[in-house]
């Protein structure tokens, strides 16, 4: 099948016909649309299955088509976990997509994102070489870490043939708790609590409520929720898959949704639209009511220290991703460059020149 793939890259590479590379395609509509209608499907769905997996060593290896709910339930097996806690948007979900996306769910704030537990990847660049990169361990690097490099990179660089991933146990105890605040108080509470040794897996707040996950050992979990105190959440697994996958009530909208990345200390944003923070108020969802400009909402961010990402709904057909300056623009450009000299790649999902 390797083969296969290296034919189609390197004729797409010699008549410079676009690629555009998918897995289970429940990401699609992240990202910038392709443009055009000349793109050719590279299909990494059927390359799947999991290559090596060493529970005691806490890493795994699997091909990038593997599905990521077949990934889990082999982990969940020995009691391990994706600790980055990745958002499906599907059945189909693979892990190649996944690591692409480079999107990680409530559990980041806490234990780090995909990119963080990418330890090596083995790829096809766009001249259809198979290159590795990183390997097992995580002191494994010398110069630059490309196979993390490829964590949100939209396929524009490789395609994804294997990743190893580190995991970590899952947590003997977990529950979740809710109190009653203002949005001022929550953000407050969030990034004190963030500063302490409390065993706080996640945070989310919506609809004035703030949501707090312990995760650890039984007697550390139920003296943090002494500590904090709040309700006791009956579904807590439910709420927080509602939230990872956006099952939950505030994304049931056709509105835009908007992802704001700024400092978790900011106060609450002068923004109108409906929003739900997490990560210690440093990722805040806007539902984009109509009334400011794609410019004035990413302005925004970017006085709170961070970019904003057009996550959904891209009618309009601007670009998703917030504009990078001249200089790391450039270092993208050599990158891509580089790796895909032709541009075959999933041209313009990530940014226009791209």
């Amino acid at each position: 099948m390797i083969d296969q793939y290296k034919t189609v890259i390197r004729t797409a590479a010699e008549h410079k016909t676009p690629l555009q590379i998918r897995g289970g395609g429940t990401k699609h509509f992240y990202g910038n649309p392709a443009d055009g209608q000349n793109h050719v499907l590279l299909d990494t769905a059927n390359y799947n299955g999991i290559v090596d997996y060493e529970p005691t060593e806490l890493v795994i290896t699997a091909r990038a088509g593997t599905r990521l709910v077949d990934l889990e339930a082999v982990l969940n097996q020995k009691g391990q976990m994706l600790a980055f806690e990745p958002p499906h948007f599907g059945e189909a979900a693979t892990l190649g997509g996944c690591v692409a996306a480079g999107l990680s769910g409530p559990r980041r704030a806490a234990a780090g994102s995909v990119r963080d537990f990418v330890l090596g990847v083995r790829m096809l660049d766009g001249k259809g070489e198979d290159l590795h990169f990183g390997g097992q361990v995580m002191k494994n690097v010398a110069g630059y870490d490309v196979s993390r490099l490829m964590a949100g990179a939209m396929g524009t660089l490789g395609v994804l043939l294997e990743v190893s991933l580190k995991v970590l146990p899952k947590p003997s105890a977990e529950i979740t708790v809710r109190l009653q605040l203002d949005e001022t108080a929550a953000i407050e509470k969030m990034n004190q609590w963030a500063g302490k040794p409390l065993p706080i897996s996640a945070m989310c707040y919506v609809d004035g409520e703030l949501f707090l996950r312990f995760s650890g050992a039984e007697s550390a979990v139920r003296a943090a929720q002494a500590r904090l105190g709040g309700e006791e959440l009956a579904e807590s697994e439910v709420f927080w898959k509602a939230v990872r996958e956006q099952t939950h009530g505030f994304f049931q909208s056709d509105k835009p949704l908007w992802r704001l990345s700024i400092k978790s200390t900011m106060s609450p944003l002068s923004v109108s639209g409906k929003q739900i923070l997490e990560w210690n108020g440093g990722l805040r969802w806007l539902l984009d009511d109509g009334n400011m400009s794609a410019e004035t909402i990413r302005k925004i961010a970017k006085d709170a220290g961070g970019h904003a990402t057009l996550f959904r709904g891209n009618e309009s057909r601007s670009h998703v991703f917030h504009p990078l300056d001249p200089a790391m623009m450039k270092i993208h450009q050599l990158l891509k460059q580089k790796f895909d000299p032709a541009g075959i790649l999933n041209p313009g999902r990530f940014y226009p020149t791209l």
